[in-house]
């Protein structure tokens, strides 16, 4: 018998408090200045490093970071980069506010203040998803002029990535990439998958504004008084707000939300090209699946599923939508 797929929200194991060496523990609670008596491991997230919620013994909450500087690097180049980025942020925007950083006994570590809140429960409600939604236009209208900090850091361009992180539907069709398994709306489409996400570096290629880059329903905590807060803020680029908005609604969509109407009707949308969300699904689609199907052994099983079900999700909107089913 198969095993049950991971639900939506369910991210890779993470090391417990107790499995981090006991320096690094010692040196976290110096920073501290307090005993840990509690640490709740985040389960969401797919990058395998440490990261829990620590009470201490001052009545204090944090939330922690670390990865190791061997066999983690570039955990540890991403939690630095975040760190750099949250530091960074408009005061005031939802997203957890920088503490600290530290390393010591080979491992790097981020604090930041711990939000109490959870994850997006699925399938969506329609007040979370409101409530995420007006939550990232706020964060967009902050970032539409980032602070000169933020952009002296010389974060990178969506359409960049775009170019040569996301056209892999022009990588399968020049046999550079192994055709991924197509529904059958979308066999026989190739050349318009190639077509369209070829449209997205052009149309991302004159945004100024910053965006976070990885917005997905993981990546948000909804707090006591529902308001949404913005997490792991690694990939933040420039580029436009939409984009980011698409990349959220996959999972409103396969949720049986009206992901077209909300995708319409969000203010960040208001300048869009008329073809922009096909563009990004398009491009989504080819960069998940490809990925998902090109996965080492080494890429947890839970990552794998995410991707797949990502692409999937992205390509039966598109084919909805192109009227190709």
């Amino acid at each position: 018998m198969s095993s049950p797929p991971p639900p939506p929200h369910a991210g890779v194991p993470r090391p417990s408090w107790s499995a981090l060496p006991a320096a690094l523990r010692y040196a976290i609670a110096g920073r501290l200045g307090a005993a840990v008596l509690a640490a709740r491991v985040a389960s969401a997230g797919f990058s395998g490093g440490f990261a829990a919620v620590l009470d201490t013994a001052d009545g204090g909450r944090v939330f922690v970071k670390a990865a190791a500087s061997v066999g983690q690097a570039h955990l540890v180049d991403s939690y630095a980069r975040e760190a750099a980025i949250l530091d960074r942020l408009p005061v005031g925007l939802p997203a957890p506010r920088l503490r600290w950083t530290l390393y010591d006994a080979g491992w790097f570590v981020l604090c930041t203040d711990a939000v109490d809140g959870h994850n997006p429960r699925r399938p969506w409600t329609p007040a979370e998803m409101e409530a995420t939604l007006a939550g990232y236009a706020e964060v967009a209208v902050a970032l539409a002029d980032p602070p000169a900090a933020l952009t002296a850091l010389g974060l990178p361009h969506l359409a960049d990535l775009a170019r040569s992180d996301i056209l892999w539907w022009e990588e399968v069709a020049a046999g550079r990439e192994p055709a991924p398994a197509l529904p059958v709306a979308a066999r026989g489409r190739l050349p318009d998958l190639v077509e369209l996400e070829s449209r997205l570096p052009r149309y991302a290629a004159g945004a100024t504004g910053l965006i976070h880059g990885d917005l997905r329903g993981d990546n948000v905590l909804v707090d006591g008084d529902g308001r949404a807060w913005f997490c792991d803020w690694t990939w933040a680029c420039s580029g436009p707000a939409w984009f980011d908005v698409a990349g959220l609604l996959l999972s409103a969509y396969a949720d049986g939300l009206d992901a077209d109407r909300l995708f319409a009707a969000h203010p960040t949308t208001a300048d869009a090209p008329p073809d922009a969300l096909d563009a990004t699904l398009a491009a989504l689609a080819g960069y998940y699946l490809t990925g998902a199907d090109a996965a080492p052994a080494t890429v947890p099983p839970h990552l794998t599923a995410h991707r797949r079900r990502s692409g999937g999700q992205a390509l039966d909107w598109l084919a909805r939508r192109q009227g190709w089913a």
